[in-house]
């Protein structure tokens, strides 16, 4: 069973910033809520196939995820797949899409999740 969700939120940034301010993961903590630390797997820019561990703390509990990189289309797509069965879920696939689009306005973009 699926579940399919969009959410569109809008920056006062240009298309390009977005895109690199989603795969910065150093700054994660100033805009992912419970984030206790991201482990890059590998060395070196993000790329498809890069991977990292990212913990969060939820329910007073920490949980970890793994996630891989499965699509770049810089400055538009970012795929991510979460692999359930490697963190503390035991179970599951997660796939994240992020559409990055130009409101036409160079200091704003749009974002669909």
């Amino acid at each position: 069973m699926s579940i399919h969700f969009e959410v569109k939120r809008t920056f006062e940034v240009s298309q390009q910033k977005a895109y690199n301010s989603l795969l910065d993961l150093d700054a994660a903590n100033h805009w992912m809520k419970g984030l206790v630390r991201i482990e890059r797997l590998e060395d070196g820019p993000i790329t498809s196939g890069s991977e990292w561990k990212e913990t969060r703390k939820m329910f007073g509990e920490e949980a970890t995820e793994h996630f891989e990189v499965v699509q770049l289309d810089e400055p538009n797509k970012i795929v991510l797949r979460c692999d359930g069965t490697k963190g503390t879920t035991g179970k599951g696939e997660f796939v994240f899409t992020y559409i990055i689009t130009s409101s036409g306005n160079k200091q704003k973009s749009h974002c669909l999740v």
